[in-house]
């Protein structure tokens, strides 16, 4: 089978998550896709248990795995982009799910000189607890779970991100309303052809924490040739499960990402070819 779009997942142990996006996978409206599982070095167990329910989907799964050597995404990243069969990749984080939606909007929004750029809607505390894979099944996310976060919204300083919540399909009332530009794209939620990502070389490996310059390198790169971030404001959207934030300023990924820019690097010498 010859597959228009190939879904990069980044993961790491977190085997009910995934679960979470398989069952919204099999929601969406557009299904000529593959799956493949960039997998930073989860444990055995894990491994086993996704080996073991890969057939369980109508769609096709890869699993790409390197050991556990630290936080190393860009490479896993590099090595499942290599194991595409799709010429359109769609990139998404193993704690964010789906709208019905998502993956034909991206093919709608692709362009050759541009990345699609999505947003996340953050789901709270409770709302993530209380998430079940019956839920994702039902549609819940992409309609009822409105009524809960606006709440939430209003009444908890989490910042939901709530206005993503409220999408706009029609091509008249996006040219009337919603203005697309040029806008930075998030790790977790963008897409390319793949020829773009290979223009540049993939990720640089050197980024050895997450956060700050990570994927923000790549989108530099992208933009040297060219290839602009268009942001979709109220399509692609995709739900974030709730997780303690973490440092994302790491001082090495400032650096780095300075020092790439001074040079104007396009192609990293540090990505899937390696010089």
């Amino acid at each position: 089978m010859t597959y228009r779009a190939s879904i990069i997942i980044s993961f790491y142990n977190k085997i009910d998550q995934i679960k979470l996006i398989f069952a919204a996978l099999e929601r969406q409206t557009f299904t000529n896709f593959e799956v493949v599982i960039a997998d930073d070095g989860s444990k055995q167990e894990v491994v086993a248990e996704i080996e073991d329910i890969m057939q369980n989907y109508s769609f096709s799964i890869k699993h790409i795995w390197h050991e556990d050597n630290g936080w190393q995404k860009n490479a896993i990243l590099n090595k499942a982009i290599m194991n595409t069969e799709a010429d359109y990749l769609i990139f998404i984080d193993g704690d964010c799910i789906p709208h019905s939606f998502f993956v034909q909007e991206h093919m709608e929004s692709r362009n050759t000189g541009q990345v699609v750029s999505g947003r996340r809607v953050m789901l709270t505390k409770k709302i993530s607890k209380e998430l079940t894979l019956e839920k994702v099944q039902s549609g819940y996310l992409d309609t009822k779970v409105i009524f809960p976060l606006a709440f939430e919204s209003i009444f908890s300083s989490y910042k939901t991100h709530f206005e993503n919540v409220i999408r706009v399909r029609n091509p008249f009332l996006r040219r009337l309303l919603i203005k697309d530009k040029v806008k930075g794209f998030w790790g977790c939620n963008f897409s390319t052809y793949k020829a773009n990502i290979l223009k540049v070389n993939g990720f640089d490996e050197r980024y050895v924490y997450p956060g700050f310059g990570e994927d923000c390198d790549l989108e530099d790169r992208l933009i040297r040739i060219e290839v602009f971030p268009i942001s979709k404001k109220h399509m692609v959207t995709q739900y974030h499960i709730y997780h303690v934030h973490f440092d994302l300023n790491h001082k090495p990924n400032i650096e780095l990402r300075a020092e790439n820019n001074r040079n104007k690097v396009t192609f990293t010498p540090f990505g899937i070819i390696k010089h």
